[in-house]
């Protein structure tokens, strides 16, 4: 991830609007801009394997909405970020207008890649935590790991490190068949 783009004043979703649709991911964290490259294939591939599965648990039974990125999540007045998956359940649903994502996801996944490592494990942590997201998962694909993460007592608790199959912690009946995604 860039370093961050720093301004006199935090900036919002108003300016986040402003930005080029130019391939890259933009999002604003805690008011200061950050840009990356477009994700590589490999890495999207990992997302569509993801996505594939959980659409069918989620999407098909009717119980919550998945979606990919770029999709923007409105977590607060100065944090705007573009998850590499996101999961709504269904009770949840209000927070999904048709430009954006505005409010806190069941789940949010992010995807390692060598520019954006760093931050999907430290700031995008703070700031998933910061907002209450009961479960966030960070993709390895080099290691073939996933760890997750669920929120316990206002902060994030690592419950596991899966390289098999993952279940999901928050959400009843939905897990992934890690074989599938490696």
């Amino acid at each position: 991830m860039s370093p961050a783009i720093r301004t006199k004043n935090k900036l919002g979703y108003e300016h986040y609007v402003c930005y080029p649709n130019d391939g890259r991911r933009h999002e604003i964290i805690d008011g200061d801009h950050y840009v990356n490259p477009a994700p590589n294939t490999g890495h999207q591939r990992f997302s569509s394997r993801i996505h594939y599965q959980l659409y069918h648990q989620i999407e098909e039974t009717g119980r919550g909405a998945v979606f990919t990125a770029p999709t923007d999540v409105q977590l607060s007045e100065h944090d705007i970020v573009q998850p590499d998956l996101i999961i709504v359940m269904e009770e949840r649903r209000l927070i999904i207008t048709p430009a954006k994502i505005k409010g806190v996801p069941n789940l949010i996944i992010e995807i390692l890649s060598p520019s954006t490592a760093a931050n999907d494990r430290s700031l995008k942590k703070e700031i998933y935590e910061r907002a209450s997201v009961p479960e966030y998962w960070i993709v390895d694909p080099d290691e073939h790991v996933v760890e997750q993460l669920v929120m316990r007592d206002g902060k994030y608790e690592l419950v596991g490190s899966h390289a098999v199959r993952i279940t999901v912690s928050t959400i009843e009946n939905v897990s992934i068949d890690l074989a599938k995604v490696w």
